[in-house]
């Protein structure tokens, strides 16, 4: 099971009004910031924003993004809103991706630093 995912960061306060909103509508609420950078949380299941710890430029990973569970459908398209207008970049707008499964729905944005998120969702329409 995973326990956190943190992702690194060249500007808290940036990043921090990118993912407040998105992250809200998910369900997961800013737990603490610190120094380090900003922690949101739910359940069992954190979600950190920090700057790297040697001191080095944060850069996003080639292949590596992570998803979020959505609600519904709605939930997934008021995600991609949300992160459009608060300076995240399209990557693949809300629709339904067959090739992954029937009910696969999701929408793909990349963060201020360029990060890939998803929201998807399996409930039918």
């Amino acid at each position: 099971m995973i326990h956190h995912v943190s992702f690194g960061t060249s500007d808290i306060a940036r990043s921090r009004a990118f993912y407040d909103p998105v992250l809200a509508l998910l369900g997961l609420r800013l737990i603490k910031q610190d120094a380090a950078g900003a922690h949101y949380g739910v359940s069992d299941i954190l979600f950190s924003l920090v700057t790297p710890v040697d001191g080095r430029p944060a850069t996003p990973g080639n292949g590596a993004h992570v998803a979020f569970l959505a609600r519904d459908r709605g939930m997934v398209q008021e995600f991609h809103r949300l992160a459009l207008r608060h300076g995240g970049q399209e990557d693949g707008a809300p629709g339904l991706r067959p090739h992954y499964d029937a009910h696969y729905y999701g929408a793909f944005v990349r963060d201020p630093d360029g990060n890939k998120i998803e929201a998807v969702t399996h409930a039918a329409a």
